[in-house]
């Protein structure tokens, strides 16, 4: 059985999850994700590196860090898991930025202060006591033994064909624009990118459409103006692409958040 529950309020996004064999395909997100196994144990492939979250451990992902992930038996998982605006965060930190150098901490502090603010979230709590347990939160990822640091520059390569990903996610990938910018081979910008990225410039341009149409529907409260604005073909390209990415369709998205 598969159990996926968001709820939005106007700086989080909560997740509320519990499956067995549903496995997410490799992906990342904008935003910062923090979260808290219940039951089971969680695994998945961080950057390349094999992870394990048991009950209680609290996973940590940095933004657009690349990760999959599944039940590591069929007793299956629960867990929660909140997703992080950057700007929020930074606000908060004074311009400041999170870098996650542990991916799992078994912190019964953080872990509830997580569950905390999850469930105000989906229970639909004041957006004042929301703020309060979102601003706890991150000072208390910044306080713990997690750096904090001011924004850096990325990788030249990554971070120019980012920004013209992210300028064209409503067209399809043109991998020669991009290999010619950077005057390599198409197998040489493949391989530079994913050495920097940890995902494929496919995969990662792919995202990004998934990542833009959820934050359409979101603003629109609307699937089909998602799949013309990102580019899909059609619903049921878009719903693929989403549910392997956030465990529902897009259409089922967008019926939690009305």
């Amino acid at each position: 059985m598969e159990l996926f529950n968001y709820k939005k309020s106007s700086d989080v996004l909560a997740l509320s999850a519990s499956f067995t064999d549903f496995t997410y395909k490799k992906h990342c997100h904008e935003e910062y994700a923090v979260g808290v196994t219940l039951r089971g144990i969680q695994q998945y492939h961080l950057d390349g590196h094999y992870q394990a979250s048991h009950q209680n451990g609290v996973m940590l992902f940095n933004r657009e860090q690349s990760h999959d992930g599944s039940s590591y038996d069929k007793a299956g998982i629960d867990y929660v898991m909140l997703y992080l605006k950057p700007e929020v965060v930074e606000d908060i930190l004074g311009k400041k930025e999170l870098r996650f150098s542990t991916p799992i901490v078994y912190d019964p502090q953080l872990a509830r202060s997580i569950l905390m603010l999850n469930h105000a979230v989906q229970s639909g709590q004041d957006e004042a006591k929301c703020s309060e347990l979102l601003f706890s939160l991150v000072h208390l990822l910044s306080q713990s033994e997690i750096d904090t640091h001011i924004p850096g520059p990325l990788n030249g390569l990554v971070r120019k064909a980012k920004e013209m990903m992210f300028s064209r996610f409503d067209d399809i990938l043109k991998l020669d624009d991009l290999c010619t910018e950077f005057n390599m081979s198409k197998f040489q910008f493949i391989r530079e990118f994913k050495s920097h990225a940890g995902i494929s410039p496919y995969q990662f341009f792919l995202n990004c459409k998934v990542e833009h149409a959820r934050q359409a529907i979101e603003n629109h409260k609307d699937v089909y103006s998602a799949v013309a604005e990102c580019g899909f073909v059609d619903l049921t390209h878009l719903n693929r692409h989403f549910k392997r990415v956030f465990g529902v369709t897009a259409y089922e998205y967008m019926l939690q958040l009305n």
